[in-house]
C-alpha cells in the first residue's frame, strides 16, 4: 500500500497542469549571434512549443517529459547541452541565459552543476526547482523521492560554481518540502506569477533566491 501511495504521489509530483502531451523535438531556425541567446526548458507534460515561458526566447527545449524521473532529466540535460554548445560554437562571444520550470528547472540545475567549469558567460533562472537546496525553507521534493526517481534528478544541491543562478520558489512542495505535500498541485500551479515565466524580466547576472516572495542573497 505504501509503495502504491508513493507511486501515485510521484506520478503527480512535478506535473505542469494544463499542458499538452510532450512531443518530439522539432527543428527551429538557428538563432542570430546578436544579443542574449535565451533557452528554456518546460516541466512534466510540457512540449517544446507549450512550456509556459515567454519573452525574447530563441530556443525551447524538447525532451521526453511524460514521466518525471532521472532518465527524462538526463535526456533533457543532454539536449540542452547539445543546443547551447552548438550555439556557442557558432557565436563564441554570445551570452546564454537559460530558464527552467519544475522538471525543467532540475534539467537546467543539473546542466549548470555539470558544465560550469567548461562553459562561461551563462546564467540560469530556476522556477520551482525540485533539486533546490534549503534554506530558506527545506530542500526540494526530489529529496524524499530520490530513491524512486533516480539520478540525476534525485537529491538537492547548490553546486553552481561561478554561474549566476536565480531561484524562485513560492510555498511549493516541489521546491520546498516544508510547504507540505498536501499543498500540491495547487500551489505548484497557482503560486507563480506571469513575470516568473517572462525571461525578459530576469537579467543576465541575477544571483539570488526568491522564497515565498522574500529576497535572499545566494550563499
Amino acid at each position: 500500500m505504501r509503495s502504491r501511495k508513493m507511486a501515485a504521489a510521484l506520478s503527480g509530483l512535478l506535473l505542469t497542469a494544463g499542458l499538452t502531451v510532450a512531443q518530439a523535438p522539432t527543428a527551429q531556425a538557428a538563432a542570430p549571434c546578436e544579443g542574449t541567446y535565451t533557452i528554456v526548458v518546460g516541466g512534466t507534460g510540457s512540449s517544446w512549443n507549450n512550456d509556459l515561458f515567454y519573452g525574447n526566447i530563441q530556443q525551447h527545449v524538447g525532451y521526453p517529459t511524460q514521466i518525471p524521473n532521472g532518465a527524462s532529466a538526463r535526456a533533457g540535460v543532454n539536449e540542452l547541452n547539445r543546443l547551447v554548445r552548438d550555439q556557442r560554437a557558432a557565436c563564441p562571444a554570445q551570452h546564454v541565459k537559460m530558464g527552467g520550470y519544475s522538471l525543467g528547472a532540475a534539467v537546467v540545475h543539473i546542466w549548470v552543476t555539470e558544465n560550469w567549469q567548461t562553459f562561461d558567460n551563462v546564467n540560469a533562472v530556476l522556477v520551482a526547482d525540485p533539486k533546490r537546496k534549503g534554506p530558506p525553507g527545506a530542500n526540494g521534493g526530489s529529496v524524499p523521492f530520490g530513491g524512486i526517481v533516480g539520478a540525476p534528478l534525485a537529491g538537492a544541491d547548490d553546486f553552481f560554481g561561478n554561474v549566476p543562478v536565480k531561484t524562485i520558489c513560492h510555498w511549493d512542495y516541489v521546491c520546498d518540502e516544508s510547504a507540505g505535500i498536501w499543498t500540491y498541485p495547487h500551489n505548484h500551479v497557482e503560486n507563480y506569477k506571469a513575470n516568473d515565466f517572462n525571461m525578459d524580466h530576469h537579467n543576465d547576472v541575477a544571483n539570488e533566491q526568491w522564497h515565498n516572495g522574500t529576497w535572499y542573497p545566494r550563499p
